[in-house]
């Protein structure tokens, strides 16, 4: 006998994982099929799960294709059930392809391949479908999208569009998508869209998706000038759609704490917001070498805007900015300086200067400092006038963030609108003002 073993969260039953159970069957004669708990998929940071562990356990057993159903409950467990169960074959969808190797170890591994255009659960009494998730772009932050959309229940990225037919192609083949280089057909088999395409092109193609009726979640910056962030807003509006700017800090749960703890009256009023990131970038990159688009403020500006204006506001009286610009004239270090009637701040970047890159809070009754990188917040401390009196605070960041940001996306869809407030319409639109005066004053808006 041939024992084959798999694990799922098998949230919201679909086709895809009814064709990976009845293919992993297929391997063998008898199927152990482990069903991840609540908890764990919380400890692994699954997002969004909406059925409860005995439903989704209920709903692998009506397949018919597993002989045996076991519960998923901590890290490590895999190896551990393999040699329980003297499992012969483990097996997994091939998104997960490489992931698993260490297993060959213990027993063949074979990765199954990933069933595309999943739309819908087979259930009829399940309310919510699955988000069919289209991308536009095909650069590193796009190939981050997919395997931290994976983790957010509801949603499965299945589309990728691209002007140019052999970088969608490539980027296809990948992840196990359609590829796309018409944009019109492309909109036509997505529900939602993810804008991850050049900044210069977002406004265009956000406009062309709130017009096709699709939900947008955008990378930032979504705009480079105030009166085009507007108009997406009021464009969202009127098709009744949902429009996100992808800022991921913005979205994830240590930065959510550390923003409610500045506002609690923790450190008094505050007065003053430091807020640096900086990485260094090579010479070859887009970021230092287009000389209209690219630059330190436009790529990290926006992070570190974020922490000013939900502190401060987005009305300030006058923004100055100082600039260190590579010998193409491009800046590679930029520092945006804002008062306000009653507070001051600064927000630095660099792409070719390092910098401390930390994040500062001062208030009349103390301080809050989160060291780099801030923008993950994962820790952060709280000070007051007595040096031996610190509060200090923790939170996770999963991977690379983007997760947060999706689930927030997949909730407001779906009717959930608490997570409105992480960032706001006003906040969105202030960002792209500071952009647009930046580029103005280094005399490149108009180029």
């Amino acid at each position: 006998m041939i024992k084959v073993i798999t694990y799922g969260t098998f949230d919201l039953f679909h086709e895809g994982h009814y064709r990976l159970l009845q293919r992993a069957k297929a391997l063998g004669d008898y199927l152990i099929v482990g069903v991840t708990s609540e908890k764990y998929d919380m400890e692994r940071g699954k997002l969004n799960v909406v059925d409860p562990l005995l439903t989704r356990m209920e709903n692998v057993k009506k397949t018919g294709f597993a002989d045996e159903i076991i519960v998923e409950e901590t890290s490590g467990q895999k190896v551990n059930d393999i040699k329980k169960y003297n499992a012969d074959i483990f097996t997994v969808g091939s998104d997960w392809t490489g992931s698993f190797d260490y297993i060959n170890n213990f027993c063949k591994v074979v990765y199954l391949d990933r069933t595309k255009n999943i739309s819908s659960t087979m259930l009829r009494e399940q309310s919510k479908k699955i988000l069919k998730a289209g991308i536009i772009g095909t650069g590193r932050i796009a190939n981050r999208f997919i395997p931290e959309a994976k983790l957010v229940s509801g949603i499965s990225a299945q589309a990728v569009y691209n002007p140019h037919k052999e970088n969608a192609d490539k980027f296809a083949k990948r992840w196990e998508i359609n590829a796309y280089d018409d944009l019109e057909t492309f909109f036509n088999d997505v529900d939602v869209v993810y804008v991850a395409s050049p900044h210069q092109t977002h406004y265009k193609y956000v406009k062309a998706a709130l017009e096709h009726r699709k939900h947008v979640l955008c990378e930032k910056p979504m705009a480079l000038k105030r009166e085009e962030t507007e108009e997406l807003f009021d464009c969202a509006k009127e098709h009744n759609c949902i429009l996100l700017e992808g800022i991921k800090t913005a979205y994830c749960p240590g930065f959510e704490k550390l923003m409610g703890i500045a506002c609690s009256g923790t450190i008094g009023n505050i007065r003053y917001v430091d807020a640096c990131f900086t990485k260094l970038e090579g010479r070859d990159t887009r970021e230092l070498t287009d000389l209209k688009w690219g630059g330190s403020f436009t790529e990290l500006g926006s992070y570190c805007l974020l922490p000013v204006f939900k502190l401060l506001g987005d009305e300030y009286e006058n923004i100055r900015f100082d600039v260190m610009r590579d010998e193409n004239g491009l800046d590679i270090f930029t520092k945006a300086s804002l008062t306000y009637p009653k507070g001051i701040a600064t927000a630095v970047c660099g792409l070719g200067v390092k910098a401390e890159g930390r994040l500062l809070i001062a208030g009349t009754r103390g301080y809050i400092v989160a060291e780099p990188p801030w923008w993950k917040t994962t820790y952060f401390e709280v000070h007051y006038e007595d040096p031996a009196s610190v509060d200090k605070y923790s939170e996770r960041f999963l991977g690379d963030g983007l997760r947060y940001e999706i689930k927030d996306f997949v909730n407001m869809i779906n009717g959930d609108s608490k997570s409105g407030f992480k960032l706001t319409k006003g906040e969105s639109a202030a960002m792209a003002e500071a952009m647009e005066r930046f580029l103005v004053q280094e005399g490149r808006e108009g180029k």
